[in-house]
């Protein structure tokens, strides 16, 4: 356990002081709101503990000390269940705060089974691995789907068809959707991925920002449909939709903006996403928005060019 303190203390001198100034506060603000909204619920109660196991379970198969635990420690999946148990307890303090007893016990159950769960595969070599469905240049979803998303997509959108006659239920699934395609665009690729599309920095952005804004429409088509079809009408899910993607396009530039630092990449794109949803309807957002899209297309731009020319240096010397 004070080994675990000692990387997230390092963890948190890398992301650097300002970003945590300002990082730390709106995701508490933004959790905090969503635990008020969805304890009183009757249904979206139950989804709290559901999306806090996903959570722990997603960020337990990343870990990268696994195999030296199992080396070190013989009996180190106990220590990690107490850490997932203190890490979730706060939550169902929230949940009993609200007399959702069951809902809370239900958080503190499934939190420390993430300890029991394998690691993440390594990549295997391409003549094992099944054709995908998405263009390789989209190495993102290639890679995103093979690791859970491909079981996280129906498991969402069978959730969104039971909670479809109120709105809440596609709203709900559509950001937890939009949290599992942060896993997919917060581990950046070697250079080298790069290097062989064999783009400009701005064809490159284009690319991908294509590429991965048609596949999220794609994968979000069916939870809109059932958005328009329930009490929100089709002029509410056309605005969800266009905000929804619009997070992603920001999600996608804040990756190739900050890239290759993935502690820098994942803690810009959790304030992104926090600052969206916590402030629509203030009447700074719009000033806020503008000058965050411009701000990471700028940075993403010039970042591509500085990482592109670097290794196109290398190559000729």
């Amino acid at each position: 356990m004070r080994l675990r303190l000692r990387l997230g203390w390092r963890l948190l001198v890398e992301v650097g002081w300002v970003r945590m100034a300002i990082l730390a506060p709106v995701v508490l603000i933004v959790t905090s709101r969503a635990l008020v909204l969805a304890a009183p619920h009757p249904q979206g109660q139950w989804a709290v503990p559901v999306l806090v196991a996903l959570l722990l379970a997603s960020a337990h198969r990343q870990r990268a000390d696994l195999r030296f635990l199992a080396i070190s420690a013989p009996h180190y999946r106990r220590w990690l269940a107490v850490e997932y148990a203190l890490l979730a307890l706060p939550v169902a303090l929230v949940l009993m705060l609200f007399q959702d007893w069951g809902a809370a016990l239900l958080v503190l159950g499934l939190a420390p089974g993430a300890a029991v769960l394998p690691p993440k595969q390594e990549r295997r070599s391409s003549r094992h691995k099944a054709r995908s469905l998405f263009r390789s240049e989209a190495f993102e979803w290639v890679s995103g789907m093979r690791t859970g998303g491909l079981w996280a997509w129906p498991v969402l959108l069978a959730g969104a068809m039971w909670g479809h006659s109120s709105p809440l239920g596609p709203v709900v699934a559509l950001v937890l959707w939009l949290l599992v395609l942060l896993a997919f665009y917060g581990t950046p690729e070697p250079v080298t991925m790069l290097v062989l599309l064999a783009r400009t920095p701005r064809q490159l952005l284009r690319r991908q920002l294509a590429l991965g804004l048609g596949y999220a429409a794609l994968s979000a088509a069916p939870f809109l449909w059932l958005l328009g079809s329930g009490p929100a009408g089709p002029g509410g899910a056309v605005a969800v939709g266009v905000f929804w993607l619009g997070l992603v396009g920001l999600i996608i530039l804040t990756k190739y903006a900050f890239y290759p630092n993935a502690t820098h990449i994942r803690s810009i794109q959790a304030l992104v996403v926090g600052v969206a949803l916590l402030l629509p309807g203030h009447p700074v957002y719009p000033v806020l928005l503008l000058v965050a899209v411009g701000g990471l297309i700028w940075q993403s731009q010039r970042r591509m060019r500085a990482v592109l020319g670097e290794d196109e240096q290398k190559v000729e010397q």
